[in-house]
């Protein structure tokens, strides 16, 4: 009984952490790198973090389409090998949006500090 509810709790808890965290981090890439395609965020991503931040493909371009409805980033067609790719960049809006999201997760990371949650 309590086992189930433990995994709906933890499902939908991770859920809402992580979407929150893969929007940032993506912002965060675009910034760092540029221009990325899809496939390439989520690589990087994956590189990133030792394969313990990475969204499903699905959750991906969600979240890439949800950030392009705020203007946040947009996007060019390209003709690479043959294949066409979606290449996303952070807008200036996603500029300023990331500033001032990072000054939010530096207080956060400094929280989490305080209470043994973050090395």
């Amino acid at each position: 009984m309590f086992g189930n509810q433990r995994e709906k709790a933890l499902k939908k808890i991770r859920r809402e952490l992580r979407a929150g965290l893969y929007s940032y981090l993506i912002l965060s890439l675009l910034e760092r790198e540029g221009e990325l395609h899809g496939y390439a965020i989520r690589k990087k991503l994956g590189a990133m973090s030792g394969g313990k931040i990475v969204p499903s493909e699905g959750a991906l371009y969600d979240i890439l389409k949800g950030l392009g409805k705020l203007g946040l980033v947009q996007y060019e067609w390209a003709e690479v090998g043959g294949r066409p790719r979606k290449y996303y960049r952070l807008t200036d809006l996603g500029r300023d949006v990331l500033e001032e999201l990072g000054d939010e997760v530096k207080g956060i990371v400094e929280v989490l500090k305080k209470m043994g949650g973050a090395e």
